[in-house]
């Protein structure tokens, strides 16, 4: 297990602001281990209509979501996966036999750190989903049809926020009768849903687990973000978010994507697999402007076969949720952060080029500034960001010590 930082700052420590940021991870060539337990079923949470925070109504409202173990009899063994930028409710399992493996099948099963042989793991997808057209998914957003137009919503939609995340989830577990949460763990965007839980609703979690996130969005990541959308804002077929009944913007959605998997990623994974070899033998960069390298290609493919099942529009709104993220939306991120009373876990990465780890140890020390137990847990590894997605199994002990106190 890693060394870990236990804070216990007095009360009385001087509070500033916390950098963080919200973003999510890209799965780039990733071997995730397919350790599942069987098949998974999802599942769809409707509501015939939901206030945003901001106060307007989505109606009706639909997300997909799946659990792994089972709901004890007094309903109190739930841990709540949230997911990141790019993922979806998959937290584990497959959907068919030969199907890939949810993100963190490695750490969710019987006898595995997240043990579903004593809790029940619930995950859902998020409004605004990346991945509108996926057939796994269900999510309301942009591309979601309109009752009252019967057309796509389009940037008609009302801008969402973390907090409408989390409060749908809120609504989710309440139909099924789980009024309190052993615990709540999400990497990157997850993370930050995690800290709102924690904030929120205090007397719902008794565990929170932020992975790869920091208790809100500084101004390098409101930039990084931005940059994710440039792209799809110059494709003259975004068109103003008008094209549903048109061409989509896929060149500026891949552009996105791209940029999205590479900030992801860290300079180790990307010297260590690639070398300076061009995507075609005889195509040299140095002679043909139209020639590409092997890593660009690796990169422009990725992006494409991910723009097949994603929306350009849902894109924008997950980075504008991710940009207004602040831990409880207050008058400043301290009081948000000193509202988390549930002993915290936070796992990071010290390479990470998305959540700065200096960001991540300020927002540690916010929480812990009141007493609240908090420990800091570096993992390692060559993917910077993604280590939080697909190194998370070297820190299977200390979940599971955290999970059982």
């Amino acid at each position: 297990m890693q060394d870990s930082t236990q804070f216990s700052t007095p009360a009385s420590a001087h509070h500033s602001l916390a950098a963080g940021a919200c973003l999510g991870a890209a799965l780039l060539l990733a071997s995730i281990a397919h350790a599942g337990d069987g098949l998974v079923e999802k599942q769809v949470f409707e509501m015939a209509e939901y206030t945003t925070r901001g106060g307007e109504t989505i109606a009706p409202l639909a997300v997909g979501w799946e659990a792994y173990g089972t709901l004890n009899e007094a309903r109190d063994n739930a841990i709540l996966i949230t997911h990141f930028f790019s993922g979806t409710s998959q937290a584990a399992g497959r959907y068919a036999e030969e199907g890939p493996a949810g993100y963190w099948d490695s750490i969710i099963g019987p006898g595995k750190p997240l043990d579903t042989d004593e809790y029940y793991i619930i995950a859902s997808d998020t409004l605004v989903n990346l991945n509108a057209h996926d057939p796994n998914v269900t999510t309301t957003g942009p591309a979601s049809i309109r009752p009252e137009t019967g057309e796509p919503w389009g940037l008609d939609f009302p801008v969402v926020t973390i907090g409408d995340f989390v409060d749908v989830q809120k609504a989710l577990l309440e139909s099924q009768g789980i009024k309190r949460l052993h615990a709540v763990m999400g990497a990157s965007m997850g993370a930050l849903q995690a800290f709102e839980w924690a904030s929120s609703y205090p007397e719902r979690v008794e565990r929170v687990i932020p992975v790869i996130g920091a208790g809100e969005a500084d101004p390098w990541l409101l930039a990084t973000l931005g940059a994710w959308s440039a792209p799809i804002r110059l494709d003259a077929n975004w068109n103003g978010g008008d094209y549903y009944d048109g061409e989509p913007p896929l060149d500026g959605l891949r552009e996105a994507l791209k940029l999205v998997t590479l900030n992801a990623n860290h300079w180790q994974w990307a010297n260590e697999t690639f070398d300076r070899s061009w995507a075609e033998e005889d195509a040299d960069p140095a002679r043909d402007l139209h020639a590409r390298y092997a890593i660009e290609q690796t990169l422009d493919d990725i992006a494409a076969a991910r723009a097949e099942i994603a929306d350009a529009n849902h894109l924008l709104y997950l980075v504008r949720a991710n940009q207004t993220f602040m831990t409880g939306y207050g008058e400043g991120l301290e009081a948000g952060l000193a509202a988390i009373e549930a002993p915290t876990l936070m796992l990071y990465s010290e390479d990470d080029l998305v959540f700065a780890p200096q960001s991540v140890r300020r927002t540690a020390e916010l929480v812990a500034a009141d007493g609240t137990p908090v420990e800091l847990i570096p993992l390692s590894g060559t993917r910077g960001h993604l280590d939080g997605v697909l190194s998370l199994d070297q820190a299977g002990e200390a979940l599971s010590d955290f999970l059982a106190r």
